[in-house]
């Protein structure tokens, strides 16, 4: 029973202080009673109270909550007694089966244990018996892995020999081959047999045989060169017979595209030499160098013109070099239109017989090759080995390159138009963007353009339209001279537009937005010249010019080309950190534009004229109402007085200003300048005539009426011609007018309003009710206590 009392010991708890009187009996009840206690309200409970050192008060409060002062309640005490020994019991039993678990369970564990070191040894045992086998067979094969090695080396060696021995011989068999074909005339299996050998010659561009690829190459050079001179013979002999090449134009050639009396037999020769030239372009790329420009012209990478368009091109390349180089005649370098018309006229005179020849014959052999480009592109490449030599001789002459330039550029737009020569080719916009020839092209550009600008401001018919007697077409009164600077800037787009890269392209865009700011600079220069006669004809010219300029370039910031250039703009600057993140966002996001800095310029210059000339007019028909002022609108006659309302003398000299310099702009500024003027100038005169005329005065019921007939049927129709209810641009003196000319109970009404309900709904709806919108409450009751038609009330 030692692990029973072992257990009992460690779930006891302290004993209780007992009197010396009490027996075993009484010693059993208490024991009893604490381990049931704990086997009632559980371990953790009594283990706490247990730390705390309050096991005896929880025991006690215990049996004060199951017995309390009710003596009767002693009667539970057998039962609880009896409880809690079962309860005891059942602990007893829990304790004694973990007793005896875990001794079984440690000894099998140190058995494991010991099996598993047994198991150890043994492999240990069995690893230095191998280790010890396997360091003896090395020893005894290494004389044997060194004899291997030695034979397996001898092996591969023979085997690259062999190999090396069947490339010999399968180039030897396929020269025997050609030999056979050539000597039994059949040069299509010939040539055939030739690509093989050169696509065989690619597959051996990795050796390191540099022996076997020099004997490859070899023997395909010289099956190719006795095959393509043979080819070649027939095929220009066959060429011959067809008058090739074509020098004169279509419609006086007589033969060719004329069908002559062996005619199918000639084109039934022609198509076979041209597919068997055709098979030797493998081994032409592989064995000729194509002739390149200096890297520094940067030409697209293309492929080279196929074998029969080559040999087509030879005598034309003939032709050119003959005339257009060394010493003769024909070779003038202040002349290059004669080299690119003669180049142009081959192309044309040749294209219908490509187009129906050649090109079926193409069409035929499968690849998608056309052949009046590839005729094109071999033409193209004299013309740009011409300019590269040509360009250096004249690059400082001003009038020679421009010349060149200008030739060039119209080569190229018949070229691309015409005969439908891509853009992504090689082209003469690739020599002109080499960069020497390139800066000096802008230079040229930026001198001949600012010349140009200096004779049409110095011409006599600078500030006239061309349209003025075209009514239709004069609508914006643009003036010769903004009419030919935006035509040359729209030229200067059309010559740098098909530039290979977009970096070229925006260069020439910083040069227009450089010409438009000086051409800015001299309308503003001319215009403070003309600055004392604002109204004059020159400065209304200079703002029709302005407002022109400025509504083009807006219109060019929606052009397909010029967001393209702000798309690549917004590279380069994204890459050179040259604006900051919301300037890079709003040219993004198209918000703005690449001619936003010059547009900005302009209307503000625009907005400044704009402003002399309504200041100008402004003072005017302020010294013109001087009289108006004066007026005695508080002792002038009631409308019931006059048999008719008459206008007031002292409004004739401002409604006549008023209305001779709108007729004099109307006729001089362009439809949407001469708006913004006449609205600005109404804006001043509504407020001028409301604090200068009607706040400064009071008015009887004569004067009322009288200013509300000056201004509603005399003022406000002279600029019903411009717009539908002009009065809605003079809203102060219009509801001045309905302010001063309520009926007295109306006004007397709404003073009340106005009195009683300041600054509440209520005033402002009464305020509209009587149509008063734009005037404030205070306004209205100082507009009210300017009217002395008041009724005495006495007070």
């Amino acid at each position: 029973m030692e692990p029973r009392t072992r257990a009992e010991a460690g779930c006891s708890p302290p004993a209780a202080p007992r009197c010396p009187q009490s027996g075993d009996g009484s010693k059993d009840v208490e024991e009893k009673s604490n381990i049931n206690i704990i086997a009632l309200v559980g371990n953790e409970q009594v283990n706490e109270d247990t730390d705390n050192g309050d096991l005896p008060a929880y025991v006690s409060a215990f049996i004060e909550k199951e017995v309390g002062n009710d003596l009767k309640s002693l009667k539970k005490l057998d039962k609880l007694i009896e409880q809690m020994t079962e309860n005891k019991m059942q602990l007893e039993e829990q304790v004694l089966t973990i007793s005896s678990e875990i001794p079984k369970r440690i000894q099998s564990a140190l058995k494991n244990a010991e099996e598993s070191k047994q198991f150890l040894n043994q492999f240990l045992e069995q690893e230095t018996h191998l280790f010890s086998s396997i360091n003896s067979h090395l020893l005894t094969a290494q004389p044997w892995m060194e004899d291997l090695g030695a034979m397996i080396n001898q092996i591969e060696e023979i085997e690259r020999h062999l190999a090396y021995l069947k490339w010999i011989s399968q180039i030897e068999e396929l020269s025997d081959n050609i030999q056979q074909y050539l000597m039994t005339n059949n040069v299509p299996e010939a040539a055939s047999t030739l690509v093989y050998m050169a696509e065989l010659d690619i597959k051996l561009q990795e050796s390191s045989c540099t022996h076997l690829l020099a004997f490859m190459r070899a023997t395909v050079k010289f099956w190719h060169k006795i095959l393509k001179d043979k080819l070649t013979s027939d095929f220009e002999e066959i060429l011959a017979q067809l008058h090739w090449p074509f020098i004169t134009p279509p419609q006086s050639q007589t033969v060719g595209l004329s069908r002559p009396a062996s005619g199918p037999e000639i084109y039934s020769n022609l198509e076979t030499l041209f597919c068997q030239l055709l098979k030797l372009q493998t081994s032409d790329e592989l064995l000729t160098e194509p002739k390149q420009l200096p890297e520094k012209y940067c030409l697209p990478a293309s492929p080279s013109v196929i074998l029969p368009i080559q040999i087509m091109l030879t005598p034309l390349q003939k032709r050119f070099r003959y005339h257009f180089r060394g010493n003769r005649q024909t070779n003038v370098i202040s002349k290059p239109e004669w080299y690119l018309a003669q180049v142009l006229m081959w192309i044309g005179n040749h294209t219908q017989f490509l187009d129906e020849k050649i090109q079926p014959i193409l069409d035929k052999v499968g690849p998608s090759v056309n052949a009046r480009l590839e005729f094109s592109r071999g033409l193209m490449m004299l013309v740009l080995e011409k300019l590269a030599a040509d360009i250096p001789c004249l690059l400082y002459d001003d009038n020679l390159f421009c010349h060149l330039v200008d030739e060039v550029l119209l080569f190229e737009r018949e070229l691309h138009s015409v005969y439908g020569y891509p853009g992504t080719f090689a082209n003469c916009m690739h020599i002109l963007s080499e960069e020497t020839c390139f800066q000096r092209w802008l230079t040229v550009e930026r001198k001949f353009a600012l010349q140009k600008m200096d004779s049409m401001l110095s011409s006599e018919a600078a500030w006239i339209s061309q349209y003025k007697d075209i009514t239709d077409v004069d609508e914006m009164k643009v003036p010769d001279c903004a009419e030919t600077f935006m035509t040359l800037l729209l030229v200067i787009t059309d010559r740098y537009k098909n530039l290979p890269t977009a970096s070229r392209k925006l260069q020439f865009l910083e040069l227009q937005k450089d010409l438009v700011d000086d051409f800015r600079i001299r309308l503003t220069q001319v215009m403070k010249e003309e600055s004392r006669a604002s109204l004059g004809f020159r400065y209304c010219a200079i703002l029709n010019a302005v407002n022109y300029i400025s509504t083009v370039l807006a219109d060019w910031a929606d052009n397909v080309f010029f967001l393209q250039l702000q798309q690549a703009a917004l590279e380069v600057f994204a890459e050179s950190n040259t604006l900051s993140k919301l300037q890079l966002g709003q040219l993004a996001s198209m918000e703005s534009s690449v001619f936003d800095d010059m547009i900005n310029l302009l209307e503000r210059l625009k907005h400044d004229m704009l402003t002399r000339q309504v200041d100008h007019v402004f003072r005017e028909v302020k010294e013109a109402a001087k009289l108006y002022k004066k007026e005695r609108w508080l002792s002038l006659p009631s409308q019931a007085e006059q048999a008719v309302m008459s206008l007031s003398s002292s409004a004739c000299p401002l409604l006549l200003t008023l209305r001779d310099r709108s007729l004099q702009l109307e006729q001089q500024l362009c439809f949407s300048l001469f708006k913004i003027f006449w609205q600005m100038l109404v804006e001043k005169l509504d407020v001028y005539i409301y604090q200068e005329i009607i706040l400064a005065n009071h008015f009887n019921e004569g004067g009322a009426a009288q200013l509300q007939f000056d201004m509603t049927r005399n003022l406000f129709p002279l600029f019903s011609h411009y717009c539908k209810r002009p009065e809605n641009y003079f809203k102060h003196v219009k509801e001045a007018c309905i302010v001063l000319n309520l009926n007295v109970g109306s006004a007397l009404l709404l003073k009340d309003v106005l009195q009683s309900a300041s600054g509440q709904p209520s005033a402002t709806a009464a305020l509209n009710e009587v149509g008063i919108y734009k005037l404030a409450q205070q306004d209205v009751e100082i507009l009210l206590n300017l009217r002395t038609n008041w009724p005495n009330t006495g007070k």
